[in-house]
């Protein structure tokens, strides 16, 4: 409950966040649109990069209340919601004879900074998790083998192939931990064999139909490209072997900071039981093929976190048992201290800001409101300060963390959204689009607009070196395009001017943008030009920014 309210009141602080919602709301949308609920599209063409199981439960929604983008935000917190009962329920069936590690483990798992801010993302990752957690349920404890095709099966139709990935090697090694498996070996293999190939039956009676009605580009990606394409070496997010031993910190925080765990880890002493070995079938082997894939991104580690707080939850019970639940008095200290130094230079950013220390926009931003949410930080810092033994320290670690981390967005959503916030660019394209004017991106473009605006055509990809020759051709054309600095004539001619993360959108009418790339001034007046937001930029940007 605490987690969710939380969640509630985070998701909602601001709109949704570009690429990765903007992304996969405009999906949603054209789907919606087009009446074409088998082939995913973006931006008038078939999207083969995921599949379809997360815009379903959007148009569910929809079909309810209406396109709208507050559906899919509660849909997200519900999934997150779904992902931690079911790794609740999960701790407590592995660890059933160790009744601590079933009610440490969520606690360890909501406190999780990356993975409560990735999960606000209304992504596929987290439904992945739920999906895979799901899938862990139903093989622990006496297997439920069509539970266990149902939640595979799910997790296919949310990331694809990969899903197997996170299931694989607990199947495969399921003698090693489980004493159902161990009792009847051949009946494990072969009706979990019989489950997954059940599961993959579901994948295909969508992609065989869907790969025909996409078309022959659309088959070739989605069947070959897209997995392969990934694995061997990736054409995105290729990162070297070891890129996530590094990304772990971000990952585990804040536990990565509490001393306790690390004592804890550290006065491990064998023998391994079965709920250990699940743990170490799942985590091991699953991390390690993943550090080989070539594509890799911190969020593709999500669906393994539930182990990883079992894991934390049993060595901490461990410790537990051995002094007897003492010595946890200020074992929270770093994080104390942590949270009381940030809130000592968010309170200070203000003064570095008018004396002139400050030459980043992000800061000259966050100095605005910087000083009330450093009072949040020191109470947190100061409740982290406080006494406590037993399992109350670690509910108060994670209730602080989860709340730090919740006050940390809302800081995010009142002074830095704005560098995030589409909707005037989103605007000015619908209206353009109303008016039957082709559209324009200097860039690659990732359907940012189309949710917002309701877009019902396709955006053009052209390069700078293109901007003369297709405003020849769509002289009344709007072009979007995304420089470090504004230049002066911009200011006069550019249609629409906004921040958009650490650089600057404009919009142009092509005829303008292609005279000015030319050298030449515009043939038509000045326009006005609309600069969003910044009423306190009103003497100008940050140096930086400008």
């Amino acid at each position: 409950m605490l987690w969710l309210c939380v969640a509630f009141f985070a998701i909602f602080q601001h709109g949704p966040m570009p690429l990765y919602s903007t992304r996969t709301l405009a999906v949603a949308w054209e789907m919606w649109d087009r009446g074409q609920f088998l082939v995913p599209h973006i931006n008038g063409e078939p999207y083969s990069h995921k599949v379809p199981l997360l815009f379903w439960l959007i148009h569910a929604g929809w079909a309810a209340t209406g396109v709208n983008d507050v559906w899919p935000r509660v849909l997200q917190v519900l999934i997150g919601a779904t992902w931690l009962v079911a790794a609740a329920a999960l701790a407590r069936r592995v660890f059933a004879l160790r009744p601590a590690v079933g009610r440490m483990a969520p606690w360890f798992l909501i406190a999780l900074a990356y993975s409560f801010l990735f999960g606000l993302q209304i992504m596929y990752e987290v439904l992945l998790a739920a999906c895979v957690a799901g899938a862990m349920l139903a093989l622990t404890g006496r297997p439920r083998w069509t539970w266990f095709a149902l939640a595979v099966g799910a997790g296919l139709m949310t990331k694809g192939p990969v899903a197997l990935l996170h299931v694989a090697f607990p199947f495969l090694l399921g003698p090693w931990w489980s004493e159902h498996a161990r009792a009847d070996r051949r009946g494990w293999y072969l009706r979990g064999g019989l489950a997954l190939l059940a599961a993959f039956a579901l994948l295909v009676a969508w992609a065989v139909p869907a790969g025909f009605a996409g078309g022959e580009e659309y088959r070739n990606q989605l069947f070959f490209s897209q997995t392969a394409g990934r694995v061997v070496q990736s054409f995105d997010h290729a990162r070297p072997l070891w890129w996530y031993l590094p990304m772990l910190g971000a990952l585990l925080f804040p536990w990565i900071g509490w001393p306790r765990l690390w004592r804890a880890v550290a006065t491990w002493r064998r023998p391994l039981g079965d709920g250990e070995r699940f743990l170490i079938a799942w985590l091991v082997p699953t991390f390690a093929v993943f550090c080989l894939i070539s594509g890799k991104q911190v969020y593709y580690l999500l669906p393994l976190l539930p182990g990883v707080a079992m894991a934390m939850a049993r060595a901490v019970s461990r410790q537990q048992q051995t002094d007897g639940g003492h010595g946890w008095r200020w074992s929270a200290w770093p994080l104390a201290v942590t949270a009381l130094l940030f809130a000592l230079y968010l309170a200070a950013l203000p003064f570095l800001r008018d004396s002139g220390h400050l030459h980043s926009h992000w800061l000259h931003d966050v100095a605005r409101y910087s000083p009330w949410f450093a009072v949040g930080f020191g109470v947190l810092g100061g409740v982290l300060l406080l006494p406590g033994e037993g399992e109350t320290e670690l509910h108060r670690i994670a209730g602080a963390t989860l709340l730090g981390v919740g006050l940390a967005h809302a800081l995010f959503a009142h002074t830095l959204f704005h560098n995030f916030n589409l909707n005037p660019a989103a605007d000015r394209l619908a209206r353009a689009a109303a008016e039957g004017r082709p559209i324009a991106n200097v860039g690659p473009y990732e359907g940012q607009f189309h949710f917002r605006a309701r877009l019902r055509i396709h955006i053009e990809d052209i390069t700078v070196h293109q901007i003369g020759e297709w405003a020849r051709t769509h002289p009344r054309g709007l072009i979007v395009q995304y420089p470090a600095k504004i230049r002066p004539q911009a200011r006069r001619y550019a249609d629409l001017i906004q921040p958009f993360r650490n650089r600057w959108l404009e919009i142009w009418q092509a005829d303008a943008l292609a005279a000015v790339e030319a050298g030449r001034t515009p043939a038509d007046p000045p326009r006005t030009t609309a600069l969003h937001p910044p009423d306190y930029w009103r003497f100008g940007p940050p140096p930086s920014r400008e």
